[in-house]
């Protein structure tokens, strides 16, 4: 489904047809490894009243969180898609919302990222271009960078992840913070420890080649 072309009343439409649910695989607070039980208002298949409110505000956020995992727009909506289902369905307060549907979006797309979903046959299919011209090489070797970044990332601790994620989505340090239950102060930590975590799995990895 496109959601930019249905808009939210189709994502309601979608999400009133889902049984109702205990709780999500979208993702939650960092505290927990990969999800949090989404908690669901009263009726079976209720739909919190500011969905089309919130989803207007933050659906560009969300999308852009999923998309500097996964490096694909089209899986980013995806990702988009089923995190706004499940907020759709929970009971998060509304002044969290954006907080909750960023990490939501971090933990779903590493979800994706590390089953490698919808990816593999893409970027071969590029690679089997490299032959053709020195530009299509270029791009098959930027691809391939791209791809042990992405790599490197899904074997980080998952917190370090998620919070590297979102700091270099353009989240500030104050919405970092709030959003993985830290202090302001220590959120920096946190990313530095995150960015040299990456580089010794891509120098990691890269020695093993």
């Amino acid at each position: 489904m496109e959601l930019v072309g249905h808009g939210v009343t189709a994502l309601a439409a979608v999400a009133s047809a889902l049984p109702s649910r205990g709780g999500s695989r979208a993702a939650g607070r960092a505290g927990r490894k990969d999800a949090v039980a989404v908690s669901t208002p009263a009726g079976r298949n209720a739909i919190r009243p500011d969905l089309e409110r919130v989803f207007r505000a933050a659906y560009p956020r969300v999308v852009g969180v999923a998309a500097r995992v996964l490096g694909s727009r089209d899986q980013a909506d995806d990702v988009a898609q089923e995190v706004f289902l499940a907020f759709g369905r929970s009971s998060v307060p509304a002044a969290e919302a954006v907080g909750w549907l960023c990490v939501a979006a971090a933990h779903t797309a590493l979800n994706h990222l590390r089953t490698g979903r919808r990816r593999a046959s893409r970027e071969e299919a590029v690679s089997g271009a490299a032959p053709v011209s020195p530009d299509v090489a270029d791009l098959v070797v930027t691809l391939d960078e791209r791809r042990r970044v992405r790599a490197a990332l899904a074997r980080l601790p998952r917190r370090q992840a998620v919070a590297l994620v979102l700091r270099h989505s353009g989240l500030s340090y104050a919405e970092v913070a709030a959003a993985l239950d830290l202090s302001p102060g220590s959120v920096g930590t946190v990313v530095r420890r995150a960015e040299s975590a990456l580089r010794k799995e891509l120098n990691r990895h890269a020695s093993s080649d």
